[in-house]
């Protein structure tokens, strides 16, 4: 029994795979290598672009004025959401300031213009946080499901070949059954960290675009009063800004 237990593993379940085995197998590798990167690549960015906005928001109220903030974001290329919104911002209430009302989709008032902009622009910065989640939510609902029909494969060619040999023993079964098994277990190690990930990228984004509405808010009094919202004593506090009403 000792001398047989080498031989059974991972590397016999390949040797003994067959096509469809071996494709579930391609198939669940690339679904774990696509979640990994994913999952990496997302938090990764999160954490960078929350070091660089929480950078950007002390630069931007603690600004002289607007001019300032414009030319320094023209300066630095937005590389964050919260940067990339003031932008759109300052672009979309000058723009209507110089050339007022041309086209159909500059009806209205400034501050008309000015929040269907921020809305635009936050719609953007919603559809790239989300982008790559249908691809984890996917992987981590399926990937069972695809692992235990590698199982009941593995199972079923494993009963095949007992009824052949004739031979029903536990010695026979405990093999080919275990290796099947093997399938469930790559499912479930790639669903998991697949979900895990997924509510982890999702938590993390729903705080940004909460914190990016809030501030789409104040951002969008502070271009039409001139002033920004102390939240502590209810006051406002006037910043110098260009064109302000």
């Amino acid at each position: 029994m000792d001398a047989a237990t080498p031989g059974i593993g991972f590397g016999h379940f390949l040797a003994q795979a067959d096509g469809v085995a071996k494709f579930i197998l391609v198939l669940m590798a690339v679904a774990s290598a696509a979640s990994w990167y994913l999952i990496v690549t997302k938090l990764v960015s999160y954490a960078r672009a929350k070091r660089r906005s929480s950078a950007f928001l002390d630069f931007f109220w603690n600004a002289p004025s607007l001019d300032v903030v414009a030319a320094q974001i023209e300066q630095k290329h937005p590389d964050e959401p919260f940067s990339h919104l003031v932008y759109h911002a300052i672009v979309a209430s000058r723009h209507h300031e110089r050339h007022g009302i041309n086209r159909l989709n500059e009806a209205g008032s400034s501050s008309d213009f000015v929040t269907r902009t921020l809305r635009k622009t936050i719609d953007e910065e919603t559809a790239s946080l989300e982008s790559g989640l249908t691809v984890l939510a996917s992987v981590g609902s399926t990937a069972p499901f695809v692992g235990l029909l590698g199982t009941v494969w593995g199972i079923y060619h494993a009963l095949v070949a007992i009824g052949v040999s004739g031979a029903g023993t536990l010695d026979k079964v405990a093999g080919p059954v275990g290796e099947a098994l093997i399938m469930t277990a790559i499912g479930l190690a790639v669903a998991i960290p697949a979900v895990l990930g997924y509510n982890l990228i999702v938590r993390a984004n729903r705080l940004t675009l909460a914190q990016l509405d809030a501030f789409a808010h104040d951002l969008f009094a502070f271009l039409g009063t001139g002033a920004k919202i102390d939240a502590a004593g209810g006051n406002v506090t006037p910043l110098k800004v260009s064109g302000a009403r």
